[in-house]
């Protein structure tokens, strides 16, 4: 029933990879947590399931769309579709899967800024274990490591018989404690403005991905510039002028497009206690 290899294995006869496996995995996963954070903006676990049917096709189809055009390789069009050959990258799966919340939202008419804070720990959580998958699929992987004494994981890694920096590795654990941090932040009342998860999000990886980038021995580059370090620059940028932003709209005294739905049942029952006491005066 089962057969196990170095990058893949057998199930009834399936060759499944481990890298595919994984990230399937992170994806069940983050949908199920989305789900349990849904309430936490107003939503419900059903429209969760419903964003993910927009977000995740999109997303294999911009992380492999991203690896094509950055890519020196050529690719018929058939070969594009091949997925299963290699050849994903993750800013690609991120942008694809913001088009594809941006779809729900336009269509079901909800806020896309209620989606993307319930949606953004669950991405991290998927990036830190599709990276692990990195490992057995030999790529992302840092620059060459002479140094004997430095040979050793998790700091480097064998591939193809060369000691490289363990940069997935790296990755994987920066967005663990970055998962972490989101979640705890999302279930704090100080948060509930819309937005600042998501700002967090691009903060927290961002600078992750711009400083693990830099020891990449495997990036993809515009000229002389690695691709997804530049991005992850505009996403730190993006990340604080949102932040600024609404911590500027909130000293205005701006509401906050909170919805009912999600205040605090305590603070539910003082707010119709209040309007019943006016009621009667």
């Amino acid at each position: 029933m089962f057969g196990f290899f170095d990058s893949y294995f057998l199930f009834f006869g399936l060759r499944i990879t481990y890298y595919g496996f994984l990230i399937a995995i992170g994806m069940a996963l983050g949908v199920f947590v989305a789900c349990k954070n849904a309430r936490l903006r107003g939503l419900k676990e059903n429209d969760l399931l419903l964003i993910a049917c927009y977000i995740l096709p999109l997303s294999i189809l911009g992380a492999r769309a991203y690896y094509v055009i950055f890519s020196n390789e050529s690719f018929t069009f058939l070969e594009f579709f091949q997925i299963w050959n290699g050849g994903m990258a993750i800013y690609g799966g991120v942008i694809g899967g913001a088009i594809g919340a941006t779809l729900y939202c336009l269509i079901h008419k909800k806020n896309f800024l209620d989606v993307a804070d319930v949606a953004v720990p669950s991405l991290i959580l998927g990036q830190a274990i599709g990276r692990i998958g990195c490992y057995f699929a030999g790529c992302c992987y840092g620059i060459e490591v002479t140094n004997k004494s430095l040979q050793f994981f998790p700091l480097s890694t064998q591939i193809n018989g060369v000691w490289h920096l363990s940069t997935f590795f790296y990755e994987s654990l920066w967005n663990l404690i970055g998962f972490i941090l989101l979640i705890c932040l999302l279930r704090k009342i100080k948060f509930k403005q819309r937005g600042v998860i998501a700002s967090l999000y691009l903060i927290v990886y961002g600078v992750g991905r711009a400083w693990i980038e830099a020891f990449r021995g495997d990036s993809l580059y515009i000229g002389a510039v690695k691709v997804s370090q530049l991005l992850s620059f505009l996403l730190i940028a993006a990340g604080l002028v949102l932040l600024v932003v609404y911590f500027l709209l909130a000293r205005k005294g701006v509401k906050s497009a909170l919805s009912p739905e999600i205040l605090p049942k305590e603070e539910k029952v003082k707010k119709k206690t209040k309007k019943s006491e006016k009621d009667n005066t």
